[in-house]
């Protein structure tokens, strides 16, 4: 084993079908590798999570502070990785699986645009298990890694999230997941099927750091409602996961064309269903005034969408610094 462990995480978007993940629904993600979380774990006399620059109380000015409040909240990412540490020991427990008593030193730190529907929070927690899974040489199936990193942020923080993230997350490039209730219940994971990204057309992702809102905020009616068995809730879940079958559908036929219009029908559901803020629309009706398709990557402040050319590309680029958002075209695979 080596001195230093260094993992990774990275960002994700959700392509199509989000936000029905957490409502026995059906996605497709990509792997965002332009952004990612990075953790050290190395061999300590005590156990130690040191902080990275989101969880120093010290700040330059009040100005200083009250931005970071604004990305970050009240909290920063130690609370994260101390969550996925018990729940890494509790799985360990539930299996039997006895660990030395060695203690370890983590630091982290990422560069994931906060609060803007990236995942960012789950990928300090997924490299943190991939750290915990180095350091202690203990390899837990993949389809069950989703859980445990789920369980750290619902159990543990009480933060409202589904699967689909911590999915992608594990599993990396894209990914289409099938949530369905029956299967869940018995097996206790989704069905996730691998997919090559080069089936996809030209996508691009688009997110302004002002908008930041936490998904824990975001999701919460949306709960409530679901569980109640409100119907236009429980009908639109069914909607957006069958968006997600017939993308699914439609790329493994070569059928890229019909990614836009479905993305674009996402978009719209969730509109009807959902308060947005005009911030959060004028991201995908920016990339309509130019003949793109958007929907919101995650809970908002960032679009995923596709375009056609280069030329179009361009004047999105043209389009989204007016309202000052930011544009990258997502590295989907390491390769």
């Amino acid at each position: 084993m080596p001195d230093i462990i260094e993992s990774y995480a990275y960002a994700r978007a959700g392509l199509i079908g989000n936000p029905s993940d957490g409502y026995f629904g059906k996605t497709i993600s990509i792997t965002v590798r332009n952004f990612r979380a990075r953790v050290l774990c190395y061999p300590s006399a005590n156990l130690e999570i040191r902080e990275s620059a989101i969880d120093a109380p010290v700040w330059t000015s009040l100005d200083e502070l009250r931005e970071g409040v604004k990305l970050y909240g009240y909290y920063g990412g130690i609370r994260l990785i101390r969550a996925i540490i018990k729940r890494f020991a509790d799985y360990c427990d539930s299996q039997n699986i006895e660990l030395p008593l060695r203690n370890f030193t983590i630091e982290y730190e990422s560069n994931i645009p906060a609060r803007v529907g990236l995942a960012g929070s789950s990928a300090i927690i997924t490299a943190t298990l991939r750290a915990m899974m180095d350091f202690f040489n203990i390899d837990i199936p993949q389809h069950i890694q989703p859980n445990i990193i789920l369980s750290a942020e619902r159990d543990e923080l009480g933060i409202g999230a589904g699967l689909q993230d911590r999915v992608i997350q594990v599993y990396e490039n894209m990914v289409y997941m099938d949530f369905d209730r029956d299967h869940l219940v018995q097996e206790g994971f989704g069905r996730y099927e691998p997919m090559d990204p080069k089936l996809l057309p030209p996508v691009f992702i688009a997110y302004d750091t002002r908008l930041s809102e936490g998904s824990e905020v975001f999701h919460n009616n949306i709960r409530e409602r679901f569980d109640r068995g409100d119907a236009q809730v429980v009908d639109a879940m069914r909607q957006f996961a069958q968006f997600a079958q017939d993308a699914h559908d439609a790329l493994l036929k070569g059928e890229k064309d019909k990614l836009g219009e479905l993305m674009s029908a996402n978009f719209d559901l969730r509109s009807s269903l959902y308060k947005l803020r005009e911030s959060d629309i004028n991201l995908v009706k920016y990339a309509r005034l130019v003949g793109a398709s958007a929907k919101f990557a995650g809970s908002g402040g960032a679009v995923i969408g596709v375009y056609e050319d280069e030329k179009m590309l361009q004047r999105l680029r043209e389009m989204y610094d007016k309202i000052g958002a930011r544009l990258i075209v997502p590295k989907i695979t390491n390769l």
